[in-house]
């Protein structure tokens, strides 16, 4: 792990994988340093995310099977070139890139020992997951409907940013009522840029930032999640999603096809049907594994290989500036600047990298205003891990939208720099008391990751 300041303003985050793309499409460009065979099994991955799954029986045999309940017909339905999701917005017929996950307090000894394996325990008519999506004769499960209070924050100077405080709700729920101690957590697709590289961490590197207990008495405990990893029957460490609660891409892309489009593979025998949604277990499925093994692994070779874009403006005056008030505020703490990827003999694009995600992986107490009180495996309910900041500048070419956080609650950078808490808080007041410019430069820098 290498996280020196004379390391902080590499042209290549992604090392010999980044990408010179801009654009529209800077977050769906292949790995630079892949061969041209292997491009090919790239091209082959970007086809089966990028084009829908169809209801079965159906003559495509390869791609049917949707639902009989989901969220999406496309892992690109989600993950829009490749970027961000947002909040649902008022007057959506569906939330397209957010989805909500549900559970419930392991209230017995059976339930307490399935969390070794599960996490969490599903809510008992509604599954892990709400699809508010279904197939023709089955009922979509609710609808989500987000509202928002206004909440003022002033800085020293005086000025006052006004952030959206989210309130969720589901509505018009098609099975009957919700378990009465039912957790939800409204979430936003992530950016899919860099994955195979954060896959690449080694473990070692990792646990080298945690601070659990806090012994170097900096308020900030960072501590790894740990989660089952269904191919080795054991628990490892959780990498993916927004609490860590995937260790691999390979499982948290059989995830999704899961729970966002109905679809089962070998990770995933089941889909998210429950035994009370009797309509959805008698409709047509396309097969005992709908998602082939073949089609698994094209998919996780996609995922592995997006490569991230180029940093741009790294001697521009105001970013250098902000480089240090970043530094200032302790950011780096957990946006952990970089790190050299293991060495991977059958991935070797992805092989000792050395690559600047600012993140260390790891699970962080944000505070009560960005809990959603609800854990999942080792992390809390104010717990989340700390997100990538890599191709942040590129956010708004790409999405078209600068909606940031778990659930979107933020409209742009300072918004979310306002919700830290918790571990986070000291850092948030030391930017609470810089002035416009300095304000403007903390902006400028992480917009040029």
């Amino acid at each position: 792990m290498i996280s020196h300041a004379s390391w902080a303003n590499p042209a290549k985050p992604g090392g010999d994988t980044t990408t010179s793309k801009t654009g529209a499409n800077a977050f769906s460009m292949p790995a630079s340093n892949l061969d041209m065979m292997k491009r090919m099994d790239f091209s082959v991955g970007n086809s089966f995310f990028r084009n829908p799954w169809v209801i079965a029986p159906a003559t495509t045999d390869a791609r049917d099977g949707l639902g009989p309940l989901f969220n999406t017909n496309a892992c690109q339905g989600c993950h829009i070139k490749d970027g961000r999701g947002k909040p649902k917005e008022l007057g959506d017929p569906n939330a397209v890139s957010m989805l909500v996950r549900l559970s419930i307090p392991a209230t017995t000894a059976e339930q307490q020992q399935a969390l070794i394996q599960q996490g969490v325990i599903a809510e008992p008519v509604y599954g892990g997951q709400l699809q508010d999506m279904s197939i023709p004769g089955v009922e979509p499960e609710g609808q989500i409907n987000i509202s928002y209070e206004d909440v003022n924050v002033t800085f020293a100077d005086g000025a006052v940013v006004t952030l959206r405080k989210p309130t969720l709700a589901i509505t018009d729920l098609k099975y009957g009522d919700m378990h009465p101690d039912v957790m939800m957590s409204a979430r936003v697709a992530p950016v899919m840029i860099g994955l195979g590289l954060l896959e690449s961490i080694s473990e070692a590197s990792l646990l080298a930032n945690a601070d659990p207990d806090d012994s170097n008495g900096d308020g900030i405990s960072g501590r790894p999640n740990r989660v089952w990893h269904a191919a080795e029957q054991k628990s490892t460490i959780g990498r993916f999603g927004w609490k860590a609660g995937q260790p691999t891409l390979m499982q948290q892309n059989a995830g999704a096809f899961a729970g966002d489009m109905g679809l089962t593979s070998k990770v995933n025998l089941q889909d998210d049907c429950s035994d009370k949604q009797t309509a959805c277990k008698q409709a047509p499925h396309g097969g005992k594994l709908e998602v082939s093994d073949k089609i698994l692994n094209f998919v996780e070779f996609y995922s592995q290989h997006l490569a991230v874009p180029a940093r741009r403006n790294i001697n521009d005056k105001l970013v250098l500036q902000g480089e240090k008030l970043f530094q200032q505020a302790n950011c780096q703490s957990c946006h952990v600047a970089s790190f050299k990827t293991a060495k991977r003999d059958t991935l070797p694009a992805l092989s000792e990298q050395l690559i600047f995600p600012y993140s260390d992986l790891l699970l962080h107490d944000m505070g009560p205003g960005l809990a959603d009180n609800r854990p999942e495996f080792l992390a809390t309910g104010s717990e989340w891990r700390t997100p990538p900041l890599w191709g942040l500048g590129y956010q708004q070419e790409v999405n078209g939208h600068t909606f940031l956080l778990h659930d979107g609650r933020a409209r742009n950078i300072m918004e979310a720099v306002l919700w830290h808490g918790g571990e986070a808080e000291a850092s948030k007041q030391v930017v609470l008391g810089f002035d416009q410019g300095q304000r403007d430069a903390l902006v400028k820098f992480l917009e040029s990751l």
